[in-house]
Formats: C-alpha cells, structure tokens, sequence
C-alpha cells in the first residue's frame, strides 16, 4: 500500500504544482481515501505545500508571470489570518466535511471547469482584496492548505489575472499562509519511514509539476482521472467519516 500511495502522491504534486498551487487539499485526500489519520500528517502536508509552491513561484517568476501588485493585499491580511486559523480548534466531523467542500474547487480546475479569462487584466480593488485575504487566510489556517485553490479562480473571475499571473500570486500566498499555519498548528508532529516516503514522492511531483507547469506542459487525460480521485475523497469525506 506505501507504493500506491507514494505514487498518488507523486501525481497530486505534480498536477497541482503545474498550476501554481501547493497540492494540500490533493494530499489530505489521499490520505483520507487510504484511511490514513490525517492529524498525523498535518505538519508535514504544510510542509510540502511551502517546497512544492515555493519552487512554482521560482519558475513562474522567473517566466516573468508574477506581479506584486496583484498579490500584495491578500497577503497583508491572510498570513496573520491563516494563523489564527491554524490556532482554532475544530470540531473533526466539522473539519471533514469543510475540507470535503473545498476539496470540490480543486476538482472543477481539473476537469477545466474554470472561469473565462478576460481580454485585460483590471486593477485590484485593494478594499475587497483585503476582506478575501482575510477570509482565505482564515479558512485555510482551519483547513490546512495553503489557500491557492481558492484564490487563483478567484483573481481570473474578477479579471484581475489572467492564468499564468493567478498561478504566480497562488504560489507566493500558498507558500507564506502555508508558512504561517504550520506557526500556529498545534498539531504534534510524526516522522516515521512511510512519512518520509510520502514526502519524498510528493516533493518530486511538485518539483517537475512546477517546471513544466510554467513551460505550459498539458496532461488532460491524467488531470481527468486525479479529478475523479478528488470526487470520491469529497464523497468520503461528508458522507462517510
């Protein structure tokens, strides 16, 4: 079972780094379809997010898709947000059933199900970038994610981004809330030879998913298949915990 793992894994890190995104959501359901107790992994899932979103920003940077402008007020108001949010407490049946929902965005991007880009990026409406950040930061310090899952379709629905710029600034806010939830976790942290596999699986997937995610690498097929993964770790989650 450690190898199916480590593999789903490798394949969550990849596809999820190819845009722009950390890959937590993908690696709690995994976890989850494996019945593998999530509260042990927590730590590490965070973890992964900062080194697989961290090198994402790196190469979406440097293909020059990142601008400031965009991200820095959702930043301003998440980071302290996610972590309180990492600081309180939730109810496990609560907290199955929230990851369950946001585990349904992830999926919709899969099936490329996404919001039509707008000619012209427009400029942040700094006053509601504010309030967003404050709210994803939040929800994904309760959640443990990053956030990026919910903030990318966001910036390309508003037209404040176009992809490969809502990749960029997904990255960056993956890799600093990540950062500041794993600050204020108060979850006990495990290492043991499977957890060591895993994050090892997981980082590699990432870090090809990162490079050929900014060099515009397709794999819709695959993409198809991870989505039905994620539907039937959202179907496990609110309906048979």
């Amino acid at each position: 079972m450690e190898l199916y793992i480590a593999l789903a894994l490798l394949v969550v890190g990849f596809l999820y780094a190819s845009v722009g995104h950390g890959g937590a959501s993908g690696y709690l359901a995994i976890f989850s379809i494996f019945g593998i107790p999530v509260i042990h992994y927590k730590p590490l899932v965070l973890v992964l997010n900062m080194l697989v979103a961290g090198t994402g920003f790196i190469q979406f940077w440097r293909a020059g898709h990142f601008k400031w402008s965009t991200c820095w007020p959702f930043l301003i108001t998440s980071i302290p947000a996610a972590f309180l949010g990492a600081r309180f407490a939730v109810a496990e049946q609560l907290y199955f059933v929230l990851l369950g929902i946001a585990l349904i965005v992830p999926t919709i991007r899969l099936l490329g199900i996404t919001p039509k880009e707008h000619a012209r990026s427009k400029p942040v409406n700094v006053p509601l970038a504010l309030l967003m950040g404050a709210f994803l930061g939040g929800l994904s310090g309760m959640l443990n994610i990053g956030g990026g899952i919910f903030l990318s379709p966001l910036l390309i629905l508003l037209g404040w981004a176009n992809a490969k710029e809502a990749a960029a600034s997904s990255a960056i806010f993956i890799t600093l809330n990540s950062l500041s939830g794993l600050f204020g976790s108060t979850s006990p942290i495990h290492i043991d030879r499977q957890i060591c596999v895993c994050f090892c699986a997981a980082a590699a997937g990432g870090f090809l998913g990162a490079y050929f995610g900014s060099a515009r690498f397709q794999m819709a097929t695959v993409r198809t298949l991870l989505s039905f993964v994620l539907v039937i770790a959202c179907c496990k989650l609110l309906f048979f915990m």
